[in-house]
Parts: C-alpha cells; structure tokens; sequence
C-alpha cells in the first residue's frame, strides 16, 4: 500500500504547474465539447475533465484518508464527483473537477509569483569556480569546492564561495548580501561572500566556507524555509474545513430524505466544498512573503507574520541595528600649532598600514590620499608610530604616549566624548600632543523616521543595549526613543524581553549579533540584520533583513496586520458563501453546473484578494 501511494504522489508531481494547465485545456476543451455536442462520440467528452482534472481530486482524497485520516476539501469534492456521475451529471461532475482544479492552479500561480520575488535575491548563485591546483587553472562545479582551496575570480565573475583575498587587488559588488549600491574595494587579507560579483581586478583567494556553509545558500536556506503551511491560523481552517465536511454530508443526507430529490443533495455536496476556506489563509500568507521580499525581508515561515501583526513592543540592539555599526570620525580636535586639518593628515598617514579597525577607519574617513610614512611600528594595545615627512607622528591611546599628559580641561573634554561611548586617538607629533581624533558609530540616517514611523501604527520601540548608561541615552535621545536599557548583557535582553511577556505584551527583537541570538529566540519575532548580522543571530530569526534597510519596518508591520485583514475578509466571505449557496440548493434553486460556477467563483475571488497583497503598501 505504501509503494502505491508513492507512486501515485510522484505521478501528480510529474510536470507541476505546466502539466496542470495541460490538462485543464484538455479538460475544458472536452467540456465546451460536451456543452454543444461538436463531435458525435460513444460517451459523453465531459470524461476527459472528470479523468484529467478529477482524478487527481481522488488521488489526494485516498491518500489523505489512508495516510493520516485527513478528511479536508478534497474528501468532499471526491464524493461531490462520484455522486454526479451515479446520477448521470456527467458535465457537473467534468465542471465541478476543470473549477476546482482552476483553483488549484491560481493558488499555485500565486505562490509561485510570491516565491519569485524571494528568489531573484538568491538567483545568482554561481555554478563553476576556477580552482588552482599544483600552480594549473581547473574549472570545477561550485559545489565540489573545499575549504582550503585556491580559487581566481576574474573580472565580471561571481564569487563561488566564502573566502579571504590572498593577492590581487579588486572591487566587488556586494548588493546581493548587503545592499550597498557602490562596489567595495578588496585586496589582501579582505573577506569576500559567495554570490557577490567581481568588477574590475582579477583575484586569488582561498576558500572559508563552502556548500551549504556560504553566504549565498544561507540565504537560499531561508527562502526554502518560506513555508505558509506553519501558520497557526492554517490550522484553524482546516479544522473548520473538516466541520464543513461533516456539515455538509448531513445537510446532503437530509435533505435527500425529505425532498427524495438526490440532486438537491448532490448541489449541496458541490457548493459547500470549504475550497475558499482553505485557500483563504495560505494565499494571503504567500502574497504577503512575496511583497516582504520586495522590501529586502526574507520571512523564514508566516506564522512570523501572523505574529508580527499582534506586536506591541520592538526591542532594539543598538550597534549594527540602529547604528551603522562601523566607526566614523565624529570630530577632530587640535591642541597645538598644528591645524584640525594638519592634525588628521598626519594621523591618516600614519594609520595607513595599520590593520586596527580604528585605524582603518581614521585612514576611511579622511578620504584623500595620504602622505607617505617610514619606519611605521604598530605596537598591540596601544596604536602605531611612523615618519611622515621627516616628522615622528605617534596616534594611539595614552598607553602610546608615554611621558605625555592631559591639561584638566582637556582631559574633561576628552572625557565627556568617552562618556557618550566614542573611542578618542590622540595623535602626538614630535613628542608634543597635537591633537586628538574622535571615532563613534553614527545613527543611520533612516532611524528617527522609523521609529516615529512605528509609533504612529501604535507599537512601542524599547533600546536594549550593552552599552553605558550615558551612550544609551543620548542614541536614544537622538532618535526619540523613551524605554531604554543599557549595560545589558544577553541574559539582561531575555529578563526584559520576558517582563514584557509576561505583562501581556507581544515582543518583537531586532539584532545582528551573536550575542542577540538568545533574545531573537525568546522574542514571539525575531528580526536579524541580514547584511551585517552574524549566522547565529540570522539562524535564530525568523526574519532577515537582508540589505539591513530599517526604514523598511514600519511597512512590515503594517503588511502583518493587512494580511491578517485579508485572512478575516476571505474567511468571512468563504463561509457566508457557502451557506448562502445552500440555501439556495436546499430549495432546489441552485443546481450542480450553477453549484459549481458559484462556488468556485469564490475561490477564484478568495484568490485575487490576497494577490492584491503582493503590490500592497500603505499610503
């Protein structure tokens, strides 16, 4: 028995979407055939719907009673078809299997536009790589690449895997993973991610993670995952669907008891098949994962957004989140002869080797080209030394400058940047302290109107962050932001996330780091930033933002709640259908081709109202 229900289930995958709509303009053919009598044949051309279209209607009702006891839509359509052919209604039977079976297909053609959208952003996953083996060029699929391996990527290829740059110099479009519109200069020692695209330099690298393990069949693993299935609010119709079908035989019984008409129960079995009622919840879900992604979301299940829609509070990291997550030189101060200009010039020409993020950021920051430098030193902990024209340039923290110290008033002023959880270098030239440089992550641009944004559709932001109580507060302050935690460790994030909770409300957690993992998981929805986030933290989500645009918040969750509108609107109308049509069968005005028209139109306007989701967004 179970070899059988294998193979009947691998028949009916057999072609999918395009074997489908074969058979129902094979079907639907037969039954314009069978409508005017166009060709004289021994049987009626209705046959070939019933075969093509309602067979596969049984198929699925065997295997879902058989396997699991599953008694859903198809169960009662099945007995709808056989009972219109007991009673010689062949072309109802042939309608009621080519309706149903145009349902079937518009839902499939839904979700399938739903998942395109998701999977343009994994699209580009590279097929070969061009590995070095004993000094030779070998061209290999990209799945047999080890980690370890010598990989070139020529100029307009895309990178096959994770890996760090061992020579060549180059800039790589990143927009896949990250969303940034300019391509990233690379070379030596950079890391580079799978799916990315090579612009201009040729490059050697060696391979870090390969397989399911690269950042590009990460994503595809979240796209996979896109399952409507797990909706809490999938479960309740189906339940309803298996009442409706109970309903719906007992309505048949006793109406063909009464009245002695069996077609009058035969209309009932065809109308009140719950196929709106399932299709509700599902298509809405898809249509609504589809327009997600438009916006760089990446919904890993749609009970996600079933309970984004019921959010009250959202729990924000601050670092990568927030913030860009990268230093940037906030000010430049000058405590000698030497202008702020000459102060930074000669800091960035004498960080230009550095490897210290801090440093890269100075050398990032001030844009030009700086001077050359000699006899550069870079002492761990401390900063770096160099000559830079004919000049002793020292930029570090005080640890560097040895023998050098603070007025008060300089010290206070320094101090107050330090308090608001700024990094300060002093640069010192000539053994004379010249000046000081300040590096802080910056707010994005984006996060004020986000968070007034979230405000205005009812739901409270909440700043949980590991930082000091003074930097809390004045990001915080800076984006109007009123709850706010600061020193919290990953045990503090899931105490405070908890105390919500268990006060009634319904939390949502936005991260990027391994450290938020645990909140993500507690959280009822986990977001993680996709471009910028760690694995773990995106692993633990149930969301990814992939190009870590926040702004995009704000529609998210208000296409949570629309869709959960749209559920309720397509229940509601489903059901009032249902019992209006019969109604109308149970007095004998409706019969099984009219049945069946009507019914199935219902479907079909179950179906375009959650399509309407895919291009939603509010005004």
């Amino acid at each position: 028995m179970d070899n059988m229900i294998k193979k009947i289930e691998h028949f009916m995958e057999l072609g999918g979407i395009k074997k489908d709509i074969l058979f129902l303009v094979i079907g639907g053919i037969s039954l314009i055939i069978s409508l005017f009598d166009l060709i004289p044949l021994p049987f009626d051309a209705a046959w070939a719907a019933i075969l093509l279209c309602g067979v596969p209607i049984l198929m699925e009702a065997i295997i879902g009673l058989i396997t699991a006891f599953d008694i859903k839509a198809d169960v009662l359509v099945s007995l709808a078809l056989i009972a219109s052919v007991c009673i010689g209604e062949d072309f109802a039977a042939g309608e009621v299997a080519f309706i149903m079976q145009l349902g079937a297909l518009l839902e499939d053609l839904t979700v399938a536009k739903a998942r395109a959208g998701i999977e343009k952003l994994v699209h580009l996953t590279p097929q070969t790589a061009r590995v070095i083996i004993d000094g030779t060029e070998k061209i290999i699929p990209a799945q047999q690449v080890k980690v370890g391996d010598v990989i070139r990527v020529l100029p307009g290829e895309t990178v096959a895997v994770d890996g760090i740059i061992l020579s060549g110099q180059t800039s790589v479009n990143q927009a896949v993973m990250t969303g940034e519109s300019l391509p990233v200069d690379k070379s030596a020692g950079d890391e580079v991610s799978s799916g990315t695209v090579n612009q201009f330099g040729a490059f050697e690298m060696r391979a870090a993670k390969v397989g399911e393990d690269s950042s590009i069949q990460r994503m595809i693993k979240l796209v996979q995952s896109a399952d409507a299935g797990k909706a809490k609010i999938v479960g309740l119709a189906d339940r309803w669907a298996t009442w409706i079908v109970v309903i719906a035989l007992s309505a048949a019984g006793l109406t063909w008891a009464f009245t002695g008409e069996i077609i009058r129960a035969v209309t009932i079995l065809v109308v009140f098949c719950p196929c709106a009622l399932v299709l509700a919840t599902p298509t809405a879900i898809m249509a609504a994962i589809g327009n997600s992604t438009k916006h760089g979301f990446l919904v890993r299940e749609g009970d996600a957004l079933e309970r984004l829609s019921a959010v009250t509070k959202i729990t924000f990291d601050k670092t990568g989140t927030l913030t860009y997550g990268t230093p940037q030189v906030t000010a430049v101060k000058s405590v000698s002869k030497f202008t702020e200009e000459e102060v930074y010039a000669f800091a960035a020409a004498a960080e230009q080797l550095s490897e210290h993020p801090l440093g890269k950021a100075i050398l990032r920051c001030y844009g030009k080209k700086p001077a050359a430098c000699d006899h550069f030193k870079m002492d761990p902990g401390e900063g770096v030394s160099a000559t830079v024209d004919g000049k002793l340039v020292k930029a570090g923290n005080l640890k560097l400058l040895k023998g050098i110290t603070l007025s008060k008033t300089l010290a206070r002023e320094a101090g107050k940047y330090l308090m608001e959880g700024s990094t300060v270098t002093y640069v010192a030239i000539d053994g004379i302290l010249a000046g000081y440089i300040v590096l802080s992550d910056t707010v994005r641009e984006e996060s004020r109107d986000m968070v007034a944004a979230l405000e205005r559709i009812g739901v409270q932001p909440v700043l949980l962050t590991g930082d000091n109580q003074n930097a809390a507060r004045t990001i915080a302050d800076q984006l109007g932001i009123r709850q706010v935690y600061a020193g919290c460790l990953p045990e503090d994030k899931l105490r405070h996330i908890g105390a919500y909770q268990e006060n009634g409300d319904t939390v949502c957690m936005i991260g990027d780091g391994i450290n938020d993992a645990p909140a993500l998981k507690k959280a009822n929805v986990g977001i993680a930033m996709g471009g910028v986030g760690s694995d773990i933290a995106v692993d633990a989500a149930d969301i990814a933002l992939v190009d870590d645009e926040i702004r995009e918040l704000p529609h998210l969750l208000s296409l949570s709640k629309r869709m959960m509108t749209t559920i309720k609107v397509n229940l509601t109308f489903s059901m009032g259908l249902n019992f209006l049509a019969i109604a109308l069968a149970i007095t004998g005005l409706l019969g099984p081709v009219i049945g069946a028209l009507v019914h199935n139109a219902g479907s079909v306007l179950v179906i375009l109202n959650s399509a309407l989701l895919l291009n939603w967004k509010k005004k």
